[in-house]
């Protein structure tokens, strides 16, 4: 392999997972099924239709975003082609937004949860798997009645192929649009999934996180 390769390997690699941390802070600021296809289209190297139509949903839902996921944007698709005049025209964001989502504990454990619990703990990286119900769409008061899985998962080596993943599954389950969220181990989560890990429960725990701590 030479080197401008292996340069340009590491520039996608930190392009997606610029994208991917991008498409978690906009949860519950996009809608579920466009925030669903978008890291489809991430897990699946779509990386010219994320180019094209990130800063247009964006613009098109009226969602604004704080210098540092402006920087995100341009880190992700910045570079897959997107419109220069569509990523300047991207509404400014002072202050994180407060999430009104509502989350209520999900401790059944059905087929679809069994399945995404079997790819979880063979996935390198991941240290527990968690599972919330969403009221309504999460995007505010009047978004309707409908419950909504939501399913946490910290720590993943490629946290946008193991979305990818997870969300297929969801979906060969019955799940229109499913809700994958794959966090950092560790450090504070956005609003939306602090909220949702609060009222969440765990399906699973890796040894070494489960293990207590010594004396």
């Amino acid at each position: 392999m030479t080197a401008d390769v292996a340069a340009g390997g590491g520039a996608d690699v930190a392009a997606e997972a610029a994208c991917h941390d991008l498409l978690v802070r906009l949860a519950g600021r996009l809608p579920d099924e466009v925030l669903w296809r978008m890291r489809d289209w991430l897990a699946a190297d779509g990386r010219a239709a994320l180019g094209a139509m990130l800063p247009r949903e964006l613009l098109r839902h009226r969602v604004g975003l704080t210098d540092d996921e402006q920087d995100l944007l341009l880190a992700a698709v910045g570079g897959w082609g997107a419109s220069r005049r569509m990523l300047d025209a991207v509404l400014p964001l002072v202050v994180p937004e407060e999430s009104t989502a509502v989350f209520g504990p999900a401790d059944d454990v059905d087929q679809a949860a069994l399945s995404v619990l079997a790819v979880v703990r063979g996935h390198p990286g991941c240290v527990e798997l968690r599972q919330a119900w969403r009221h309504g769409d999460g995007r505010g008061p009047g978004s309707g009645q409908r419950q909504q899985r939501v399913v946490l998962v910290l720590g993943a080596e490629r946290p946008w192929t193991l979305t990818g993943t997870l969300q297929r599954i969801l979906r060969a389950h019955g799940d229109r649009t499913p809700c994958v969220e794959v966090l950092p181990p560790h450090g504070e989560p956005p609003i939306y999934h602090g909220a949702a890990i609060i009222t969440s429960v765990s399906l699973w725990r890796s040894v070494s996180m489960a293990a207590p701590a010594s004396s």
